[in-house]
């Protein structure tokens, strides 16, 4: 890491860690290494990269931050959440089952019900918040426990330190999508997970102008096998790409503390609209598992679900089509506000199934406008 940061605060270590100084010039930024391949001083001897698919200066600098701001040893950078995702479950082997939560997001879904199901690696899903469901689901062969939370689109709230001891338990490895709460909110490695994957294109990168994903853990051994996995398959970002994630974890902890004003003061007023059915926000009192949220997580976030008392999915519709500030749009966890149908949109793929989410459901991702903005774009939407 260069200057020894691990004492330094989050912040500090969002702007620092990774990012010291460049040695030729100086450049306080990290500087984009656009090169494919490095010169060697002679066959074998190089200083530290040989193929930018192996390592590239910009993306190690972006690693190192990661793995700080998890509280892990190491982090590894990939082209997408997904690519991060795939190398995670490519750590298991034909014959080996994972337990899911029953309510993570539809392409982790797709991965491993189309993809590695096909190679003979089994999964089932269940409620997670329940730990007595989780115990029966786990057999012999079980290698990996799959956690969100919260989790995709429901908001549920899972205890992270109570699957991981389940998890270790049966031998398996318990891996955290942390990329609703961001590491600023929660830190999973600190709770007893093995792993933490996000989809970077999202908090972390804020700015809804970059694909990336990444991968953190503590174990040397996780460490040195996914890393094969990286360079082999060669899912990897950009060195422009990585300059960008790195560039929006600066901002992360200043972007979060908005994200999570806003969501909150947005799901109060959800939660009192006369046309409001149901909210899904852990900052709400009333939520399932709020003394849970407060206990695990620095704050709540900026995503949240709502579901509207009348009309289903052809009202859930109306009302994301005529919000003015809300863009209807995938993804989330940029500064802009997005509005989207889940079942629709990011969960087709679990549509028919029992992890489907409700047909009415609206998924916003609460941004950094001004919350009175918001507020009222929403109020002429709902009507």
């Amino acid at each position: 890491m260069g200057k020894d940061l691990r004492k330094q605060s989050f912040e500090t270590l969002a702007i620092h860690a990774g990012q010291e100084p460049e040695q030729a010039t100086g450049a306080v930024v990290v500087p984009i290494f656009q090169t494919s391949t490095f010169a060697q001083e002679a066959v074998g001897k190089d200083k530290g990269f040989d193929y930018a698919r192996t390592a590239n200066p910009t993306r190690k600098a972006l690693e190192t931050c990661l793995a700080a701001l998890e509280s892990g040893a190491w982090g590894l950078a990939f082209a997408s959440g997904m690519a991060g995702e795939d190398a995670i479950a490519h750590l298991l082997n034909t014959g080996d089952h994972v337990v899911m939560g029953d309510d993570v997001y539809g392409g982790t879904y797709r991965l491993f019900k189309r993809i590695f199901e096909r190679h003979g690696v089994g999964m089932t899903a269940v409620d997670m918040r329940q730990h007595a469901a989780v115990k029966r689901a786990i057999t012999r062969k079980t290698k990996l426990l799959w956690i969100e939370s919260p989790t995709n689109p429901m908001l549920k709230v899972i205890d992270i330190a109570a699957m991981a001891e389940l998890a270790h338990k049966a031998k398996a490895l318990a891996v955290v999508d942390n990329t609703f709460a961001s590491p600023y909110l929660q830190q999973p490695l600190l709770l007893g997970a093995d792993l933490v994957t996000h989809s970077t294109t999202k908090y972390l990168g804020g700015h809804s102008d970059v694909v990336g994903g990444a991968v953190v853990g503590n174990s040397a051994d996780l460490h040195e096998r996914l890393k094969f996995i990286q360079n082999a398959a060669g899912g990897v970002p950009g060195p422009f790409d990585s300059w960008l994630v790195l560039r929006g974890a600066k901002t992360l902890a200043v972007r979060m503390e908005r994200h999570s004003a806003n969501g909150m003061a947005i799901a109060e007023w959800l939660a009192e609209h006369p046309k409001v059915k149901s909210v899904n926000y852990p900052g709400l009192a009333s939520h399932p598992q709020h003394a849970l949220a407060r206990r695990q997580m620095r704050s709540f976030g900026g995503m949240l679900s709502f579901e509207l008392k009348s009309g289903g999915e052809a009202t859930a519709k109306r009302v994301a089509a005529r919000t003015r500030i809300f863009a209807l749009a995938e993804s989330l966890g940029g500064v802009e506000s997005l509005i989207e149908i889940p079942l629709s949109m990011t969960h087709g793929s679990v549509k028919g199934t029992k992890l489907a989410p409700p047909a009415g459901l609206i998924r916003l991702s609460v941004g950094i406008e001004s919350v009175d903005d918001l507020i009222a774009d929403l109020a002429h939407a709902i009507g």
